[in-house]
Protein backbone atom coordinates (compact mmCIF):
# COMPACT_ATOMS: atom_id res chain seq x y z
CA UNK A 1 0.00 0.00 0.00
CA UNK A 2 1.24 3.33 -1.01
CA UNK A 3 1.75 5.27 1.72
CA UNK A 4 0.42 8.81 0.89
CA UNK A 5 -2.92 6.52 0.35
CA UNK A 6 -3.29 5.14 4.10
CA UNK A 7 -2.30 8.20 5.51
CA UNK A 8 -5.36 9.65 3.39
CA UNK A 9 -7.90 7.11 4.56
CA UNK A 10 -6.49 7.61 8.07
CA UNK A 11 -7.12 11.44 8.03
CA UNK A 12 -10.21 10.68 6.09
CA UNK A 13 -11.53 8.38 8.96
CA UNK A 14 -10.34 11.17 11.48
CA UNK A 15 -12.79 13.53 9.57
CA UNK A 16 -15.81 11.58 10.08
CA UNK A 17 -14.83 11.46 13.80
CA UNK A 18 -14.76 14.96 13.77
CA UNK A 19 -17.53 15.56 11.42
CA UNK A 20 -20.24 13.25 13.22
CA UNK A 21 -19.30 14.74 16.65
CA UNK A 22 -17.73 11.55 17.79
CA UNK A 23 -15.06 12.54 20.19
CA UNK A 24 -16.74 12.54 23.98
CA UNK A 25 -17.52 16.43 25.38
CA UNK A 26 -15.82 16.44 28.79
CA UNK A 27 -20.05 16.39 29.79
CA UNK A 28 -19.92 13.40 27.89
CA UNK A 29 -16.66 11.01 29.60
CA UNK A 30 -17.62 8.70 31.84
CA UNK A 31 -16.39 8.22 35.52
CA UNK A 32 -16.07 5.64 37.84
CA UNK A 33 -17.47 5.60 41.58
CA UNK A 34 -14.66 7.69 42.30
CA UNK A 35 -15.37 10.73 39.98
CA UNK A 36 -12.36 9.62 37.77
CA UNK A 37 -11.75 8.47 34.22
CA UNK A 38 -10.71 4.89 34.62
CA UNK A 39 -7.82 4.50 32.14
CA UNK A 40 -6.45 1.26 33.03
CA UNK A 41 -4.47 -2.43 32.10
CA UNK A 42 -5.00 -5.82 32.49
CA UNK A 43 -2.07 -8.18 34.20
CA UNK A 44 -2.88 -10.95 32.18
CA UNK A 45 -0.79 -13.93 32.49
CA UNK A 46 0.03 -13.51 36.02
CA UNK A 47 -2.61 -15.07 38.94
CA UNK A 48 -4.00 -17.03 36.04
CA UNK A 49 -1.75 -18.00 33.14
CA UNK A 50 -2.41 -18.24 29.51
CA UNK A 51 0.51 -19.94 27.56
CA UNK A 52 0.55 -17.60 24.76
CA UNK A 53 1.23 -15.17 26.98
CA UNK A 54 4.40 -16.65 29.08
CA UNK A 55 4.93 -19.60 26.70
CA UNK A 56 8.84 -20.08 28.38
CA UNK A 57 6.76 -20.94 31.77
CA UNK A 58 5.48 -24.28 29.89
CA UNK A 59 9.08 -25.34 29.21
CA UNK A 60 9.24 -29.13 28.65
CA UNK A 61 5.93 -29.50 29.96
CA UNK A 62 3.05 -30.47 27.47
CA UNK A 63 -0.17 -28.39 28.46
CA UNK A 64 -2.30 -26.26 27.55
CA UNK A 65 -3.55 -24.63 30.36
CA UNK A 66 -2.30 -24.02 34.59
CA UNK A 67 -4.80 -26.86 35.34
CA UNK A 68 -2.67 -29.37 33.15
CA UNK A 69 0.42 -27.58 34.07
CA UNK A 70 0.01 -27.90 37.74
CA UNK A 71 -1.25 -31.49 37.32
CA UNK A 72 1.65 -32.27 35.66
CA UNK A 73 4.30 -30.79 37.18
CA UNK A 74 2.93 -31.85 40.69
CA UNK A 75 1.99 -29.99 44.10
CA UNK A 76 5.81 -29.10 44.71
CA UNK A 77 7.21 -28.34 41.44
CA UNK A 78 4.27 -26.50 40.27
CA UNK A 79 4.16 -24.32 43.26
CA UNK A 80 8.07 -23.52 43.36
CA UNK A 81 7.49 -22.75 39.40
CA UNK A 82 4.25 -20.69 40.03
CA UNK A 83 6.31 -18.76 43.07
CA UNK A 84 9.04 -17.54 40.83
CA UNK A 85 6.86 -16.29 37.97
CA UNK A 86 4.58 -14.67 40.16
CA UNK A 87 7.47 -13.10 42.18
CA UNK A 88 9.00 -11.62 38.38
CA UNK A 89 6.32 -11.48 36.07
CA UNK A 90 4.56 -8.27 37.96
CA UNK A 91 7.40 -6.27 40.03
CA UNK A 92 7.06 -3.06 42.02
CA UNK A 93 8.43 -1.49 39.38
CA UNK A 94 6.26 -2.12 36.56
CA UNK A 95 3.68 -0.66 38.99
CA UNK A 96 5.92 2.61 39.06
CA UNK A 97 5.98 2.85 35.26
CA UNK A 98 2.06 2.22 34.77
CA UNK A 99 1.97 5.18 37.48
CA UNK A 100 4.27 7.49 35.49
CA UNK A 101 1.97 7.16 32.15
CA UNK A 102 -0.75 7.93 33.96
CA UNK A 103 -3.02 4.82 34.58
CA UNK A 104 -4.74 5.02 37.38
CA UNK A 105 -6.21 0.82 37.55
CA UNK A 106 -5.01 -2.06 36.80
CA UNK A 107 -7.74 -5.45 36.17
CA UNK A 108 -6.40 -8.24 37.70
CA UNK A 109 -7.61 -12.01 36.92
CA UNK A 110 -7.62 -14.27 39.54
CA UNK A 111 -9.08 -17.72 39.22
CA UNK A 112 -11.43 -19.56 42.39
CA UNK A 113 -8.14 -20.97 43.32
CA UNK A 114 -6.68 -17.57 44.43
CA UNK A 115 -7.61 -17.99 48.11
CA UNK A 116 -8.87 -21.60 48.52
CA UNK A 117 -7.03 -25.15 47.52
CA UNK A 118 -8.13 -26.36 44.21
CA UNK A 119 -6.03 -28.79 43.53
CA UNK A 120 -3.86 -29.23 41.29
CA UNK A 121 -4.14 -25.22 41.19
CA UNK A 122 -1.76 -23.37 43.61
CA UNK A 123 -3.30 -20.78 45.45
CA UNK A 124 -2.06 -17.30 45.52
CA UNK A 125 -3.04 -14.95 48.49
CA UNK A 126 0.23 -13.19 49.12
CA UNK A 127 1.07 -12.48 45.19
CA UNK A 128 -2.57 -10.87 45.36
CA UNK A 129 -2.33 -9.07 48.96
CA UNK A 130 0.86 -7.82 47.72
CA UNK A 131 -0.38 -6.25 44.25
CA UNK A 132 -3.24 -4.60 46.07
CA UNK A 133 -0.57 -3.35 48.46
CA UNK A 134 2.05 -2.77 46.09
CA UNK A 135 -0.52 -0.68 43.42
CA UNK A 136 -1.94 1.90 46.59
CA UNK A 137 1.73 2.78 46.98
CA UNK A 138 1.36 4.02 42.97
CA UNK A 139 -1.87 5.74 43.99
CA UNK A 140 -3.43 2.92 41.17
CA UNK A 141 -6.69 1.12 42.44
CA UNK A 142 -7.35 -2.66 41.36
CA UNK A 143 -10.36 -4.28 40.14
CA UNK A 144 -10.35 -7.58 40.78
CA UNK A 145 -11.97 -9.93 37.83
CA UNK A 146 -12.94 -13.71 39.02
CA UNK A 147 -10.96 -14.79 35.86
CA UNK A 148 -12.17 -18.44 35.98
CA UNK A 149 -14.54 -20.57 38.03
CA UNK A 150 -15.30 -24.47 38.48
CA UNK A 151 -16.20 -26.51 35.14
CA UNK A 152 -14.80 -23.33 33.11
CA UNK A 153 -17.78 -20.78 31.91
CA UNK A 154 -16.11 -20.74 28.41
CA UNK A 155 -14.29 -23.99 27.89
CA UNK A 156 -10.68 -21.62 26.87
CA UNK A 157 -7.65 -22.27 28.71
CA UNK A 158 -7.58 -18.23 30.21
CA UNK A 159 -10.53 -20.17 32.54
CA UNK A 160 -7.81 -22.12 33.92
CA UNK A 161 -8.75 -24.95 32.02
CA UNK A 162 -9.25 -25.49 28.14
CA UNK A 163 -11.86 -27.60 26.75
CA UNK A 164 -15.60 -28.39 28.22
CA UNK A 165 -17.99 -25.73 29.19
CA UNK A 166 -19.62 -27.35 32.00
CA UNK A 167 -19.59 -24.11 34.53
CA UNK A 168 -23.64 -23.70 34.00
CA UNK A 169 -24.34 -27.26 33.86
CA UNK A 170 -23.78 -27.69 37.81
CA UNK A 171 -25.63 -26.07 40.53
CA UNK A 172 -22.51 -26.74 42.23
CA UNK A 173 -20.65 -24.69 40.27
CA UNK A 174 -22.45 -21.87 40.48
CA UNK A 175 -22.82 -22.06 44.27
CA UNK A 176 -19.31 -22.87 44.36
CA UNK A 177 -18.73 -19.86 42.48
CA UNK A 178 -20.72 -17.87 44.71
CA UNK A 179 -18.68 -18.44 47.74
CA UNK A 180 -15.68 -17.66 45.67
CA UNK A 181 -17.56 -14.58 44.65
CA UNK A 182 -18.37 -13.66 48.44
CA UNK A 183 -14.64 -14.98 49.81
CA UNK A 184 -13.00 -12.39 47.63
CA UNK A 185 -14.95 -9.41 48.34
CA UNK A 186 -14.54 -10.27 52.21
CA UNK A 187 -10.81 -10.66 51.77
CA UNK A 188 -11.17 -6.85 49.54
CA UNK A 189 -12.45 -5.30 52.75
CA UNK A 190 -9.07 -4.43 53.65
CA UNK A 191 -7.92 -2.65 50.90
CA UNK A 192 -8.36 1.28 50.10
CA UNK A 193 -7.63 1.07 46.36
CA UNK A 194 -10.14 -1.33 45.39
CA UNK A 195 -12.26 -0.20 42.60
CA UNK A 196 -14.44 -3.13 42.08
CA UNK A 197 -15.20 -6.76 41.47
CA UNK A 198 -15.72 -8.53 38.24
CA UNK A 199 -18.22 -11.38 38.83
CA UNK A 200 -17.39 -13.10 35.85
CA UNK A 201 -15.00 -13.54 32.63
CA UNK A 202 -16.08 -13.99 29.25
CA UNK A 203 -19.16 -16.52 30.14
CA UNK A 204 -19.92 -18.03 26.52
CA UNK A 205 -22.90 -17.03 24.54
CA UNK A 206 -24.23 -20.99 25.05
CA UNK A 207 -24.24 -19.95 28.63
CA UNK A 208 -28.32 -19.04 28.95
CA UNK A 209 -29.01 -16.10 29.99
CA UNK A 210 -31.77 -16.34 32.40
CA UNK A 211 -28.78 -18.92 34.27
CA UNK A 212 -26.31 -16.13 34.11
CA UNK A 213 -28.47 -13.16 35.64
CA UNK A 214 -29.60 -15.44 38.15
CA UNK A 215 -26.00 -15.82 38.87
CA UNK A 216 -25.20 -11.79 38.52
CA UNK A 217 -28.23 -11.14 40.57
CA UNK A 218 -26.75 -13.52 43.69
CA UNK A 219 -23.14 -12.52 43.01
CA UNK A 220 -24.04 -8.71 43.44
CA UNK A 221 -25.70 -9.50 46.81
CA UNK A 222 -23.00 -11.51 48.07
CA UNK A 223 -20.63 -8.69 46.75
CA UNK A 224 -22.56 -6.43 48.75
CA UNK A 225 -22.90 -8.22 51.70
CA UNK A 226 -18.96 -6.82 52.60
CA UNK A 227 -18.26 -3.78 50.59
CA UNK A 228 -21.48 -1.26 49.76
CA UNK A 229 -21.91 0.72 46.93
CA UNK A 230 -19.39 3.67 48.10
CA UNK A 231 -16.52 1.07 48.51
CA UNK A 232 -16.39 -0.52 45.48
CA UNK A 233 -18.35 -1.16 41.92
CA UNK A 234 -19.73 -4.52 40.90
CA UNK A 235 -18.80 -5.27 36.88
CA UNK A 236 -20.68 -7.78 34.99
CA UNK A 237 -19.60 -8.94 31.84
CA UNK A 238 -22.26 -8.87 28.75
CA UNK A 239 -21.58 -12.44 27.90
CA UNK A 240 -20.98 -11.49 24.29
CA UNK A 241 -24.78 -10.13 23.98
CA UNK A 242 -24.22 -6.55 24.62
CA UNK A 243 -27.69 -5.96 23.83
CA UNK A 244 -29.32 -8.42 26.00
CA UNK A 245 -29.94 -6.62 29.19
CA UNK A 246 -32.19 -4.20 29.05
CA UNK A 247 -32.98 -3.11 32.40
CA UNK A 248 -30.88 -5.34 34.32
CA UNK A 249 -28.85 -4.55 37.57
CA UNK A 250 -30.57 -1.03 37.46
CA UNK A 251 -30.86 1.48 40.48
CA UNK A 252 -32.54 1.69 42.72
CA UNK A 253 -32.36 -2.08 43.44
CA UNK A 254 -28.15 -2.34 42.42
CA UNK A 255 -25.89 0.67 42.47
CA UNK A 256 -22.53 1.33 41.28
CA UNK A 257 -22.51 -1.30 38.63
CA UNK A 258 -20.81 -1.23 34.82
CA UNK A 259 -21.53 -3.29 32.43
CA UNK A 260 -18.05 -5.09 30.56
CA UNK A 261 -17.44 -5.41 27.15
CA UNK A 262 -14.78 -6.61 25.32
CA UNK A 263 -13.75 -5.16 22.13
CA UNK A 264 -11.49 -7.18 19.81
CA UNK A 265 -10.89 -6.91 15.67
CA UNK A 266 -8.86 -9.80 15.08
CA UNK A 267 -10.62 -12.77 15.20
CA UNK A 268 -13.61 -13.43 13.18
CA UNK A 269 -13.92 -13.78 9.52
CA UNK A 270 -15.16 -10.39 9.06
CA UNK A 271 -12.08 -9.10 11.13
CA UNK A 272 -9.68 -11.39 8.73
CA UNK A 273 -11.27 -9.86 5.62
CA UNK A 274 -10.70 -6.20 6.55
CA UNK A 275 -8.15 -4.15 5.57
CA UNK A 276 -6.35 -1.08 7.73
CA UNK A 277 -8.52 1.48 6.67
CA UNK A 278 -11.80 -0.81 7.56
CA UNK A 279 -10.53 -1.32 10.81
CA UNK A 280 -9.80 2.09 11.84
CA UNK A 281 -13.47 3.19 10.35
CA UNK A 282 -15.34 0.16 12.29
CA UNK A 283 -12.76 1.20 15.50
CA UNK A 284 -13.74 4.79 15.26
CA UNK A 285 -17.32 4.92 14.02
CA UNK A 286 -18.88 1.87 14.79
CA UNK A 287 -17.52 0.99 18.01
CA UNK A 288 -18.78 4.31 19.54
CA UNK A 289 -22.02 4.27 18.18
CA UNK A 290 -22.11 0.35 19.65
CA UNK A 291 -21.05 1.80 23.32
CA UNK A 292 -23.31 4.39 22.93
CA UNK A 293 -26.44 2.38 22.53
CA UNK A 294 -25.15 0.41 25.89
CA UNK A 295 -24.62 3.41 27.64
CA UNK A 296 -28.24 4.11 27.33
CA UNK A 297 -29.06 1.94 30.17
CA UNK A 298 -25.97 0.77 31.63
CA UNK A 299 -22.89 2.62 32.69
CA UNK A 300 -19.62 0.47 30.74
CA UNK A 301 -16.34 -0.28 30.66
CA UNK A 302 -13.76 -1.84 27.89
CA UNK A 303 -12.57 -4.31 30.11
CA UNK A 304 -10.25 -5.68 27.14
CA UNK A 305 -9.11 -4.47 24.20
CA UNK A 306 -5.55 -4.32 22.15
CA UNK A 307 -3.89 -2.79 18.76
CA UNK A 308 -3.66 -6.51 17.88
CA UNK A 309 -4.78 -6.91 13.92
CA UNK A 310 -4.98 -10.06 11.78
CA UNK A 311 -1.96 -9.73 9.18
CA UNK A 312 -4.08 -9.74 6.41
CA UNK A 313 -5.18 -5.96 7.50
CA UNK A 314 -1.74 -5.27 7.36
CA UNK A 315 -0.45 -6.93 4.34
CA UNK A 316 2.15 -4.57 2.64
CA UNK A 317 3.08 -2.77 5.09
CA UNK A 318 6.30 -2.46 7.11
CA UNK A 319 8.49 0.37 8.85
CA UNK A 320 7.02 3.83 9.03
CA UNK A 321 3.33 2.55 7.19
CA UNK A 322 3.44 -0.68 9.34
CA UNK A 323 3.71 2.17 12.58
CA UNK A 324 1.51 4.79 11.17
CA UNK A 325 -1.43 2.12 10.51
CA UNK A 326 -0.76 0.43 13.81
CA UNK A 327 -0.98 4.18 15.66
CA UNK A 328 -4.03 5.02 13.90
CA UNK A 329 -5.76 1.43 15.30
CA UNK A 330 -5.05 2.29 18.72
CA UNK A 331 -5.68 5.70 18.56
CA UNK A 332 -9.05 5.25 17.04
CA UNK A 333 -10.05 3.31 19.73
CA UNK A 334 -8.74 5.01 22.41
CA UNK A 335 -11.25 7.78 20.65
CA UNK A 336 -14.01 5.46 21.40
CA UNK A 337 -13.59 3.78 24.11
CA UNK A 338 -12.84 7.01 26.52
CA UNK A 339 -16.24 7.94 25.67
CA UNK A 340 -17.06 5.22 28.23
CA UNK A 341 -16.81 5.19 31.79
CA UNK A 342 -13.18 3.98 31.62
CA UNK A 343 -11.12 0.71 29.31
CA UNK A 344 -8.03 -1.77 30.85
CA UNK A 345 -5.47 -2.54 27.51
CA UNK A 346 -5.22 -6.44 27.35
CA UNK A 347 -2.73 -6.87 28.68
CA UNK A 348 0.70 -5.20 30.79
CA UNK A 349 3.19 -7.64 28.96
CA UNK A 350 3.91 -10.56 26.64
CA UNK A 351 7.06 -12.08 25.96
CA UNK A 352 6.75 -12.66 22.33
CA UNK A 353 3.32 -11.07 20.99
CA UNK A 354 3.96 -7.54 20.40
CA UNK A 355 0.64 -5.69 19.72
CA UNK A 356 -0.87 -7.67 22.74
CA UNK A 357 1.88 -5.88 25.09
CA UNK A 358 0.94 -2.33 26.28
CA UNK A 359 4.59 -1.94 27.23
CA UNK A 360 5.70 -2.79 24.10
CA UNK A 361 3.13 -0.60 22.42
CA UNK A 362 4.00 2.33 23.91
CA UNK A 363 8.07 1.64 23.39
CA UNK A 364 7.11 1.12 19.67
CA UNK A 365 5.26 4.43 19.73
CA UNK A 366 1.51 2.69 18.85
CA UNK A 367 -0.25 3.89 21.47
CA UNK A 368 0.28 7.20 23.31
CA UNK A 369 2.91 8.12 26.51
CA UNK A 370 0.86 9.58 28.71
CA UNK A 371 -2.84 8.93 29.93
CA UNK A 372 -3.73 11.88 32.13
CA UNK A 373 -6.25 14.46 31.09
Amino acid sequence: MDRREFLKAATGAGAAVLAGSLVASAADKGEDGAGKKIRGVNLGGWLVLERWITPTLYGGVEAEDEYTLCEKLGQAKAADRLKKHRETWIVADDFKWLAKCGINAVRLPVGYWVLEENPPFITGKETLDWAFRTAAEQGIRVLLDLHGVPGSQNGWDHSGRAGALGWHTSKENIEHSLRVIEGLAEFCQRYSNLLGIELLNEPRQEVPLDILQSYYSNAYARVRKHLPPARAAVIFHDGFRPKAWGNFMQAPDCQNVFLDTHLYQCFSDADKNRGIQAQVQLAVVQRKSELDAIRQRHRCIVGEWSCALPPGSLRGLQGLDLDAALRAYGSAQLLSYDSTEGWFFWTYRTEKSDTWSFRTCIERGWLPEHYRD
